[in-house]
């Protein structure tokens, strides 16, 4: 599974301060992902992407620069981020499921002034694919220009909105309640073309499900999604915080894992909030830095306001006390905390003891450098 992470601030804030330095960076979570637990994949190595807006006397599209290189190995991302500022700043990096190792495949999509991450897969991709590109308009079809899922979302993202009655060539950001939408009218159709394959050749349930936590932004306001197709599975994991300021902290004494690296704080000196992140996985190692994202909801932020609004669908639970399970999304690569923060551990596929086999071992392994990350 993939990681991508979100910023928006009222300042500009230099990349490398949020991709690179912190030591728990979204470049070290392409190496050392804590709430990963996926043995056939290990690594977050299959290309990266950062995606970031520039001075409005540049146009109003975002610069977007992708490789194939495993972000860790990548000098130019060194170079542009340590010299590179933005207030609102989009980084992905890959594990593919879906799409072969190309630039083409890599997140973020951008199209005009929008810009569009996924993490995690379309349930029963392979046999909805088709209906799904005849169901778009000419325009956003030969849009598409790799082979991920992912792209073929944000195809239909685009779609949505164009059939919506809103122009994604139009100049003027599009607006957070527009956004919303359709990223909402996106997961009911991905879930209509799969339910119409389920219904006619009984596809098993694993296959059908979805994991659609998606991240999109029109330069202005910025819609995440963290969602599964079942009433009984957790989704992958998603965070949120915010505060006045992200520096790094002072008060830390441990050793960074990589030179020049640092342990960042997200401070908070009054009720306000200037600076609001999302992300896969934390970027800090103070859990009350960050808010879990519940569930089937979205999150919404405009001008730093950040809001959280249920999926109201056939996978939503208005039962708070509602559980799910996790195994679904530790299958997929995916380990998943509650509330609390705290990780989920189940077995999953039957598994027994952490005390079998060589993969269960690794698993109790990275299971304790989950606990620190999460409760520590």
């Amino acid at each position: 599974m993939c990681r991508f992470m979100v910023y928006k601030g009222k300042d500009e804030i230099l990349l490398s301060d949020l991709i690179l330095n912190p030591t728990h960076s979204i470049l070290t979570q392409s190496f050392d992902s804590r709430l990963r637990l996926d043995t056939r994949r290990p690594h977050n190595g299959d290309g990266f992407g950062i995606g970031y807006y520039t001075s409005p006397s540049l146009g109003p599209e975002p610069c977007v620069f992708t490789s194939t290189i495993p972000a860790w190995n990548c000098i130019n991302l060194s170079r542009i981020a340590s010299k590179t500022t933005s207030s609102l700043i989009f980084a992905h990096v890959r594990a593919t499921t879906e799409g072969n190792l190309s630039d083409q495949n890599c997140h973020p999509f951008s199209y005009k002034r929008l810009m569009f991450m996924h993490n995690g897969g379309i349930g029963s991709f392979k046999r909805i694919k088709m209906k799904l590109a005849m169901s778009l308009n000419e325009r956003w079809f030969t849009l598409v220009q790799g082979s991920t899922d992912s792209e073929w979302a944000f195809a239909l993202f685009l779609d949505c909105l164009d059939k919506a009655g809103h122009d994604p060539d139009t100049d003027a950001g599009l607006g957070h309640s527009v956004l919303r939408k359709g990223i909402l009218k996106t997961i009911q159709r991905i879930n209509a073309l799969i339910k119409e394959v389920v219904d006619r050749d009984g596809v098993g349930e694993e296959d059908s499900r979805s994991l659609l936590n998606f991240a999109v932004t029109d330069g202005e306001s910025v819609v995440c999604s963290r969602y599964v197709s079942s009433r009984t599975d957790e989704a992958a994991s998603l965070f949120w915080s915010s505060g006045t300021s992200w520096k790094e902290s002072s008060a830390s004494t441990k050793p960074s894992a990589e030179p020049g690296q640092k342990d960042y704080v997200m401070e908070r000196r009054d009720k306000g909030s200037d600076i609001v992140l999302v992300a896969s996985e934390p970027l800090t190692f103070e859990r009350d830095n960050w808010v879990t994202v519940p569930t089937n909801s979205t999150v919404t932020i405009h001008k730093q306001t950040v809001m959280i609004h249920p999926i109201i669908d056939d996978f939503y639970s208005p039962n708070p006390a509602h559980t799910r399970s996790a195994g679904f999304a530790q299958a997929k690569g995916q380990t998943i905390t509650g509330p609390d923060k705290v990780v989920l551990q189940e077995r999953v596929n039957g598994e027994g003891s952490d005390s079998g086999s060589p993969d269960t071992r690794s698993k109790g392994v990275v299971r304790e450098a989950i606990s620190r990350l999460t409760v520590g």
